[in-house]
């Protein structure tokens, strides 16, 4: 016999918990991510077979719809993901949403999106993974494709843009400066230059889609845990009048390194700029000067990761890079 239970932390959800599902999950993430539900589906009374959290208050906006988030998601096998699926949605009907959202983690700024189409390039540094059972479960339970994401490849550091030339130089004489992340941040910690970062991010993601802020103190927890991984060159920041107006973060594809491969891929993880005329083209202008600066370095491929289809990345990479791997993120009308 399977039921659903609902628990209040991550303490109790260690008590209750024999064998972690696979993908590995923190449970300090049923915490700190504040959902406003916790469910394990349990059999035999002790063992979990299945998991998520839902988020019905504090979501993210979408016209004409009032939103439910599944994230935090587990399931063994397609007839405890059904019975899962369809006690979430039940939940989240009734704390009023209209349409539920999966999986998300409580906000774009965490874990979200399923691989749709893995290609033939290994998995790299950060991507999120997935059983891909996981996409057919919900396929399965009438949820369909709302948005859609790439990562791309770029396997010619090498390659130059007329128009970026162009909008760089014009940058520079508008006085906006690109300098790396400063080397003294490695040795003592992100938070001065996270800082600075994080203020960029929460205007220039404002717009986007899904979107909802995210807590100065959990965006430097989220990049202060890269701090180990991080090459300050690699790691862009914008400034005009010592203000941040852009940055871009990319680092090294460490699992290269843990296949026992030489690492010769950059990941570009994060791109923000200011909104305005003024810095148009500095997204463009920091993507050529990270591209140059891994080349000088030794690296020879850049992955563009985890794009929206539709945003300006996307159109600004799509003309030098080839799709590597595809995502989506999945809804289904509950009323």
């Amino acid at each position: 016999m399977t039921r659903p239970v609902r628990i209040e932390s991550a303490d109790e959800w260690r008590e209750r918990v024999i064998e972690p599902s696979p993908p590995s999950f923190d449970p300090n993430d049923l915490d700190r991510h504040q959902p406003d539900e916790r469910w394990l589906l349990v059999s035999g009374g002790r063992e979990a077979i299945g998991r998520c959290s839902l988020w019905s208050r504090n979501v993210p906006a979408y016209p004409g719809h009032r939103l439910g988030l599944i994230g935090h998601y587990a399931a063994r096998d397609d007839r405890v993901a059904a019975q899962l699926l369809t006690h979430a949605c039940a939940r989240l009907a009734a704390s009023g949403c209209t349409t539920a959202v999966g999986p998300m983690d409580g906000s774009v700024w965490r874990r979200y999106r399923f691989i749709s189409d893995r290609g033939v390039e290994p998995p790299f540094f950060l991507e999120p993974d997935h059983p891909d059972d996981w996409l057919r479960q919900f396929h399965s339970q009438g949820f369909t494709a709302l948005a859609d994401y790439v990562s791309a490849l770029n396997t010619d550091l090498s390659h130059e843009d007329a128009r970026v030339t162009r909008a760089a130089e014009r940058l520079t004489a508008a006085g906006v400066s690109i300098r790396p992340l400063r080397a003294e941040a490695c040795e003592n910690g992100f938070e001065d230059e996270l800082r600075r970062i994080h203020a960029v991010a929460s205007v220039s993601f404002a717009h986007g889609f899904l979107y909802t802020p995210i807590a100065e103190a959990e965006f430097i927890e989220q990049y202060r845990r890269l701090q180990a991984y991080a090459e300050p060159e690699l790691v862009l920041i914008a400034e005009k009048d010592e203000r941040p107006v852009g940055f871009l973060f990319a680092l090294p594809d460490w699992l290269q390194a843990a296949r026992g491969q030489a690492v010769n891929n950059v990941i570009i993880k994060t791109v923000a700029v200011l909104p305005g005329r003024e810095f148009a083209g500095l997204g463009n202008a920091l993507v050529a000067r990270c591209h140059a600066v891994a080349r000088k370095l030794g690296y020879t491929r850049a992955i563009h990761a985890l794009m929206h289809e539709s945003n300006n990345s996307r159109n600004l990479s799509g003309r030098y890079t080839q799709p590597m791997r595809r995502y989506t993120l999945l809804a289904r009308r509950l009323i």
